[in-house]
């Protein structure tokens, strides 16, 4: 597979000068600058048909978004057809279907690429995106390691286009009026964070030699990652838990969005040391490959902390809600999650409770709701110069950085030191772990 450039560069750790946590990686002003218009329609694309496609549909279908569908992309021929299906029921025209991405953005008249594909895939189709000329939203988690984190915010720099990640409750109108809040100190001085998520997943299927399904292109899903024979239950969602190819495990899928409330809170970017205990506690001779429970633990400067608990396969209800964040503070605490947020004195006792009667999805797959379209909204708004991005990629980057350390502990089960200026990690085997293995052809250059 060829691009115009090539989009990564080979990893070397001596010469690796990462800035991750520094101010340096921020997009320039330019970047904001009234690109296309105010009152210009943005023309859109969407690669990956999967979970996440109907949390695109209000986004673009409402009127005031001014946006126009052109292409629905996806390597399997059914998830064009249910693409299809589904937007028209919301748009009086029809969009053209896509297997190849590349031929998607080949089309100059495209300004923006959802990138909704699986995680292997959101860094180099977001690049290569970027080198078309498109402006990107890409759905957590933006990248696959932490090598790849580094170069989507190099890359958005380098071609000069807005990027924004899929941390939608950076749109969240009550997230952000609380934030607000502990940040001018109804809490006092937050010290802690406690961002949390269970589920009752059931048993993953084993991975077996199958036939490739009918109406994919097997190849072009593997895209950048090694190539290997089919194997059943892949493709479809099941690659999130086998193994470390295509997936970034449950901290990557879910933890995202929690960490990076958490971090929001703590006004805090990349950790010092992160300590994990992690282990597959479930269906132990199932398919799946990694952890299903995880507590994971970020010391950061002045003394802040962030827990990350991840409970995959069991749904007990530790903190009363499916997922949100906890943030304590020297005069109070507050918790907040995707519907609602709550505050307490110091003495635990209810100070305000509001409850956004957001329509965000919490656990359900798939998700969507009035968040997600705000956050795409504002995407848009901000291509035409009308806003600021709410989840800029130079600073969600730093949310996916905790995911990749989290995860990278539990693979050596060790914990480690990070220099919090560059997001090196002061481990050999940890550092082993930088990049991956790509598949000839996708090591590129930009």
């Amino acid at each position: 597979m060829t691009t115009r450039r090539h989009f990564l560069k080979k990893a070397t750790l001596a010469g690796a000068a990462v800035t991750i946590g520094n101010s340096a990686m921020a997009m320039s002003a330019k970047s904001y600058n009234n690109i296309i218009g105010a009152n210009t329609r943005v023309n859109v694309a969407i690669a990956g048909l999967g979970r996440r496609m109907n949390a695109f549909i209000s986004p673009i279908a409402l009127k005031e978004s001014n946006a126009k569908l052109l292409y629905l992309c996806d390597v399997m021929e059914s998830q064009r057809q249910k693409g299809l299906k589904a937007f028209s029921k919301h748009i009086d025209y029809t969009p053209k279907l896509e297997n190849d991405i590349r031929n998607v953005l080949s089309d100059k008249t495209v300004d923006v690429l959802i990138n909704a594909t699986p995680d292997h895939w959101h860094t180099p189709g977001s690049i290569m995106a970027m080198d078309a000329g498109k402006h990107v939203y890409v759905e957590k988690p933006c990248s696959h390691n932490m090598y790849e984190n580094e170069q989507l915010v190099k890359a958005s720099r380098h071609f000069n286009k807005i990027v924004q990640m899929g941390n939608q409750q950076r749109s969240s109108g009550h997230t952000i009026e609380i934030i607000s809040k502990i940040h001018n100190g109804v809490i006092g001085k937050p010290y802690k964070a406690v961002a949390f998520y269970n589920n009752g997943r059931g048993e993953v299927p084993k991975q077996k030699s199958a036939a490739i399904p009918k109406g994919l292109d097997w190849d072009l899903w593997q895209g950048p990652a090694p190539r290997r024979a089919y194997t059943s239950e892949t493709w479809n969602y099941n690659w999130h838990w086998y193994g470390w190819a295509y997936g970034t495990a449950e901290a990557g899928n879910n933890g995202t969005h929690e960490m990076d409330v958490a971090r929001w809170a703590l006004q805090v970017d990349i950790p010092q040391y992160v300590y994990v205990e992690a282990e597959k506690r479930h269906f132990k001779t199932d398919g799946w490959e990694m952890y299903d429970d995880m507590e994971a633990t970020f010391k950061f400067s002045n003394n802040k902390v962030i827990k990350w608990e991840g409970k995959s396969r069991n749904n007990y209800s530790t903190y009363g809600s499916g997922r949100g964040t906890i943030i304590y503070g020297t005069e109070g605490s507050v918790f907040v999650n995707r519907n609602k947020y709550i505050l307490y004195d110091r003495k635990g006792k209810v100070v305000m409770a509001y409850d956004s009667e957001s329509q965000e999805a919490g656990t359900a797959l798939g998700g969507g709701g009035d968040t997600s379209t705000k956050h795409v909204q504002n995407l848009f708004d901000t291509i035409r110069g009308k806003a600021k991005l709410t989840a800029p990629i130079d600073d969600a980057s730093k949310s996916m950085a905790m995911v990749h350390y989290a995860n990278i502990a539990y693979r050596i089960n060790k914990g480690f030191d990070i220099d919090d200026k560059t997001g090196m990690m002061f481990d050999r085997d940890a550092m082993a772990l930088w990049s991956r293995t790509y598949e000839p052809g996708w090591d590129f250059k930009f």
